[in-house]
């Protein structure tokens, strides 16, 4: 029997039932793999060839496709990943072929607030050590690729500030004439590390490359990191590496890593990341873990190839996109789907009592601190109220075409009266509605869960998208913040409008996806604004550029590409056991 959640930690759940995981050559013999096509990495963890087995499955169709998303969550979470793993486990339960595709965790939330994302209770993705410690490396592959771009770029400004055109010549290189002034990339690393987000570089001799202004992103905010995620072979990811514009010149004109002759070098660095990694939930199922999470300032989706190979290995696949509707279901909506082509048959929004009390009025929620008594004890108004945030979300997946389910996470506090409030208000507005107690329980738990999204996929659909490759970008934005967000209107500082406009008169440029940045907090652009905010302007602030991977990325409100430490983060709890090597503390 597991552990029961309610007396034990989620490490503890995880610890106990890896004594009873199914082998990674299992894994492998269950979902139907030929033994070319499995990489292992140890006995429970392994990489799974993808264009092998698309190449093999080519005219196989495609399983169900399910994305999790949510509504606006509290700074806690509501248990999405949870609901992911849960989810998985319940079409399990219920006999059928599933696969869960999720990302992998970065460790600046895992050692800092939010925990490693492998779901929780007895509804988790499982090893989880080696899940939240980097997995089999495709962060690391990633900081490298990007910080190589950066190597080439800041030595190249040294040689040209040392030597003449003639002498450039002959090291085979030519003046590209980099604006200090004016460097797009930085350095990144995979930790909320915020002292580093404005640095000074090139102190010292004329051999210590060129004074000027730099900083640190986290690792997986990464454009390289965008581009494993929509990569669709290893042809299509050393075409998009070439692209990634790293500054610009003193013409103002792009520099890429093609110009600075490190595109090749990069894409070496990424080969065997472009494999997804194969683990388990609790109950055995198989999950695809691959790319990285952060939705507010990134694409935060699991990869396309991950998708692509779970669809034709199972019945159903479960994906999970980053934070709220408004943000991951939104990408994986309008960019996701439309550079894989794939097309989903339903969308599990999960909610809780917890944040609609807060979106009704409730007390602020804040991480590390315990929770008001508004939040454990019955309180229908404030559910009611906040099940505005809900509507809100309904309405965005109903304009992609799609069914949605509300999904209950049940917590222990919630009251009947106020889930028969969610559920009336739900339902009214279109959508499914069902109670999972997955943390609890498990797959049994997540059984209505998985019966009401049976149900959905096997409804007729339009899928369809919010905007064509033709919508002007300033359309595309305006779309976003009125149809999605519920903005009247959209404001643009100065530099950010020039920019818009020379995005829109680039034929190329034009074409691009639209990549908005956003608070995840609130629906609007200030986290503070908590419900369905009325009556407000969606202001941009900049326009950055992810040219390799494909998008304009609109920046809303006050967006930190790399996040900060709080003052009692994760790590003060992980240790490990000097006896057996177990690490403790993980959640």
């Amino acid at each position: 029997m597991p552990l029961d959640p309610r007396y034990h930690k989620d490490w503890e759940i995880a610890e106990e039932a890896e004594s009873r995981m199914k082998t990674v050559s299992e894994l492998g013999e269950m979902l139907g793999l030929e033994k070319t096509e499995l990489i292992p990495m140890g006995h429970y963890i392994g990489k799974i060839d993808f264009a092998a087995i698309l190449r093999r499955l080519k005219d196989k169709p495609n399983g169900k496709y399910i994305d999790v998303t949510a509504i606006t969550p509290t700074p806690l979470g509501e248990g999405k990943s949870t609901t992911t793993m849960g989810l998985v486990q319940g079409l399990g339960k219920k006999g059928l072929k599933v696969i869960g595709t999720i990302r992998q965790p970065s460790g600046g939330p895992t050692f800092n607030i939010k925990g490693s994302a492998a779901g929780g209770g007895l509804a988790q993705c499982i090893p989880l050590t080696p899940f939240s410690l980097g997995l089999t490396g495709d962060i690391d592959k990633v900081t490298n690729a990007h910080n190589l771009a950066m190597v080439a770029l800041t030595s190249r400004m040294q040689h040209e500030a040392n030597y003449s055109d003639e002498e450039l010549a002959k090291r085979g290189l030519r003046r590209l004439d980099i604006d200090p002034k004016n460097v797009e990339m930085r350095w990144v690393i995979d930790f909320c590390a915020q002292s580093l987000r404005d640095i000074i570089i090139g102190h010292g001799s004329k051999m210590d490359g060129v004074l000027m202004r730099s900083g640190f992103a986290i690792s997986v905010s990464s454009e390289i990191m965008a581009i494993l995620a929509v990569s669709t072979s290893l042809k299509d990811m050393r075409e998009r590496m070439s692209r990634i514009v790293v500054a610009y010149n003193k013409r103002g004109e792009p520099v890429t890593t093609k110009d600075l002759e490190v595109d090749g070098a990069m894409t070496a660095w990424m080969v065997q990341a472009l494999n997804p990694n194969l683990l388990q939930t609790l109950e055995g199922q198989p999950v695809l873990v691959h790319a990285g999470p952060f939705a507010n300032i990134a694409i935060g989706q699991s990869s396309i190839v991950a998708d692509q190979v779970g669809l034709k290995l199972a019945d159903y696949v479960v994906t999970e996109s980053g934070f709220g509707a408004d943000i991951g279901f939104e990408k994986f909506w309008n960019l996701k789907c439309r550079f894989s082509g794939l097309k989903p048959h339903c969308a599990v929004i999960v909610t809780t009592v917890r944040a609609l009390k807060m979106h009704g009025g409730g007390p602020k929620v804040v991480p590390g601190k315990p929770l008001d008594d508004a939040y454990t004890h019955e309180n229908v108004e404030l559910v009611e109220r906040g099940c505005q945030n809900l509507i809100a979300h309904i309405e965005t997946v109903k304009k992609a075409g799609i069914n949605p389910v509300v999904c209950i996470n049940a917590f222990h506090t919630d009251t009947k009266d106020e889930i028969a409030t969610i559920r009336r208000l739900a339902e009214q507005t279109g959508a499914r509605v069902a109670l999972s107690e997955h943390w609890l329980r498990g797959g049994e738990g997540a059984l209505e869960l998985a019966e009401a999204v049976i149900e959905a996929c096997n409804d007729q659909n339009d899928f369809r998208f919010l905007y064509d490759d033709a919508t002007p970008l300033r359309e595309r934005i305006k779309l976003l913040a009125t149809e999605v967000y519920g903005a009247d209107d959209v404001s643009y500082t100065p530099d950010a409008l020039a920019k818009a406009k020379r995005i829109e008169e680039d034929p190329e440029l034009s074409k691009l996806g639209t990549c908005m940045v956003k608070t995840h907090l609130s629906l609007s652009h200030d986290p503070n604004i908590k419900g369905r905010p009325r009556g407000w302007t969606l202001p941009i602030r900049d326009i950055m550029l992810y040219r390799g991977a494909g998008f304009v990325v609109p920046v809303a409100g006050d967006i930190k590409l790399m996040p900060g430490t709080a003052s009692d983060p994760a790590f003060r709890r992980i240790d490990v056991d000097t006896e057996t090597g177990k690490v403790r503390g993980l959640f």
